[in-house]
């Protein structure tokens, strides 16, 4: 059974999903890659909702709130490679995806390239926890977000991540 339970953040309302076990899905509003999912309970009371708020309520209290381990990302091998070196990135650092892509080939003895890890980043299922918004381009541009890049600079300078000068916002 999947079950679902809403967040109420400074940026907006946030969905999570969950097997009730684990964690398997954080994203504001509508998930740009969501398919077809099975039908979700509401289930505001399970423990994995109750430990993640508690998760939220500190980060977004400007605290760094550490891991929260009962998360369940589903994805290729590939892509759980990736969003594990993702978990890796300290609270208001940034990486880039070649520097992942880095990391991953030197674990793995096989050659990455940043395109793909771009790829895994952009899937990533469980936003903010699992944090995509920390990698930014090889110039240090700040790159796509699926909320939206008003959200990904909103959640660093919470962070107090120092990029000053990366965010072109459109004119």
């Amino acid at each position: 059974m999947i079950y679902t339970a809403a967040y109420d953040s400074p940026l907006g309302p946030l969905t999570l999903r969950s097997d009730g076990e684990a964690l398997t899905a954080l994203h504001f509003g509508v998930w740009k890659y969501a398919r077809e999912e099975p039908e979700a309970e509401r289930r505001d009371d399970l423990s994995v909702f109750r430990r993640t708020a508690a998760w939220l309520d500190a980060y977004f209290a400007r605290r760094d709130p550490g891991p929260l381990t009962e998360l369940s990302p589903q994805g290729s091998e590939f892509r759980r490679q990736v969003w594990a070196e993702l978990r890796k990135i300290p609270y208001g650092r940034l990486t880039t995806y070649g520097a992942i892509a880095a990391a991953l080939a030197e674990r793995t003895g096989r050659r990455m390239s940043a395109q793909a890890v771009g790829g895994a980043v952009g899937h990533n299922p469980i936003g903010i926890l699992i944090p995509c918004h920390r990698v930014v381009g090889a110039d240090g541009s700040l790159t796509g977000f699926a909320a939206g890049l008003d959200a990904k600079v909103a959640l660093l300078r919470l962070e107090g991540a120092d990029f000053d000068g990366l965010y072109r916002p459109n004119r």
